[in-house]
């Protein structure tokens, strides 16, 4: 039997960690639950409290100033504390399926197997909350990859090399031996504010060996509603390529350390950086800054980035 260690990060979420808490200890794997506060206002504290009382498996945690820092410092404060084999990830106003670990269960059988994904649904518990996740993602269908793939095809297909693969899945349906991570010192960039996810599961998929689990059927539920921090920044904005420049900047700079990355990656994800820097911008800025790259990457001019940099409402 798999030894598991959940960590939920809390932050304002009086209204949905009682029953994300449940969802979780519905699963005899399920060791330990780090419910990890992160600066709540709301009563989400007291909450936590009162349900330690109710399992053992369960241990509320604080950061040591008692202040907020973010999703990241919270997880990898859970990452640093958890004491079990594998490590597994859920939001306080999220749940996981009862088909959570039924993947898991067979593949890690397999000791060559460092982490097991699946696909995660979405549902809405206010109109407004679907509004603004529709103008996001123009979709309600399932957070997902479109093709089974493991080991190296997953980080090929991450980084868009393999374009059918698709470009992201949840940490909240992802589940990790604690070991890749402790041996490649793998937590998450807690500069990044945005894409932060995306980040940590590149790199992930680069240092361990990941395999499809269920891709065409949610293994978890992504609550919907106005205060998703995923909707608040809207696409194509200037904030949005910021968040983009940060995230592709560090992925850079960090594949060009790896010497078996290959260059195509690497350029993808120079390219992608310089580029929502461009877009970023506004103005003369925005002018500038697309010369001074061109001239020190003239390929960059071949590329099909040239034109979102310089749209007024560029996608890339």
């Amino acid at each position: 039997m798999m030894n598991i260690s959940v960590i939920i990060p809390v932050y304002n979420a009086a209204d949905y960690i009682e029953k994300a808490v449940q969802s979780v200890l519905q699963f005899m794997e399920v060791k330990e639950l780090l419910l990890i506060d992160d600066g709540s206002k709301d009563g989400s504290r007291e909450i936590c409290r009162e349900i330690t009382a109710v399992d053992p498996r369960i241990k509320f945690i604080q950061h040591p100033d008692k202040k907020n820092h973010g999703v990241s410092a919270t997880r990898n404060l859970g990452i640093d504390l958890a004491s079990q084999e594998f490590i597994a990830f859920l939001d306080a106003d999220d749940y996981y399926l009862p088909n959570r670990f039924d993947a898991e269960r067979e593949y890690f059988k397999d000791p060559k197997i460092d982490g097991v994904f699946g696909a995660l649904a979405t549902e809405f518990i206010t109109e407004k909350g679907k509004e603004e996740y529709m103008e996001k993602f123009m979709t309600d269908g399932l957070t997902t990859v479109y093709e089974k793939a493991e080991g190296k095809d997953v980080f090929l297909g991450l980084s868009e090399v393999n374009k059918n693969f698709g470009t992201f899945f949840s940490m909240i349906a992802l589940t990790i031996r604690k070991k890749v991570l402790d041996q490649n010192k793998l937590r998450l960039n807690e500069k990044l504010k945005i894409g932060e996810d995306k980040e940590f599961i590149i790199k992930l998929s680069y240092y361990g060996y990941l395999k499809s689990g269920f891709i065409d059927q949610p293994v978890a539920i992504r609550t919907g509603h106005e205060h998703n921090t995923i909707t608040k920044i809207k696409n194509n904005s200037q904030n949005f390529f910021h968040h983009q420049y940060l995230l592709y900047e560090s992925l850079y700079f960090w594949a060009v350390k790896q010497k078996d990355i290959p260059e195509i990656t690497k350029n993808l994800f120079r390219y992608k950086y310089m580029f929502s820097k461009i877009a970023s911008k506004s103005g003369l800025s925005k002018y500038t800054n697309f010369i001074k790259y061109a001239i020190f990457n003239p390929r960059l001019l071949k590329t099909r980035y040239r034109y979102y940099a310089l749209k007024n409402n560029p996608k890339i």
